[in-house]
């Protein structure tokens, strides 16, 4: 899947996305950044053992907010330990973005 099809009306897919969308959103991104193998990339994957470090996880949450519009903090990233997480956080901004 190409990313920038993810791009082409984001606000309107932001109140679709499912666990399994973002999973697949960032395996796509994990490759194009850092040509991971997609199936390494699972929810139970640690960042640390997919070799992300801090600066890698700066790209992934300017990708997050292209994806959702909506800029991540390092403090909200901090806790993000593994692809689930980083699901958990962008389901958090979408329900976020959806009350408002």
């Amino acid at each position: 899947m190409l990313l920038n099809s993810w791009f082409v009306g984001v606000g309107q897919k932001m109140s679709t996305l499912t666990r399994g969308s973002i999973l697949q959103y960032l395996q796509d991104i994990m490759y194009e950044l850092f040509e991971l193998d997609r199936e390494l990339i699972s929810e139970e994957a640690k960042l640390t053992d997919l070799d992300i470090d801090s600066i890698d996880a700066v790209d992934i949450m300017v990708k997050i907010k292209i994806l959702t519009g909506k800029r991540i903090q390092p403090n909200e990233f901090k806790d993000v330990r593994t692809v689930g997480d980083a699901i958990d956080l962008i389901l958090s901004i979408q329900n976020d973005v959806a009350v408002q």
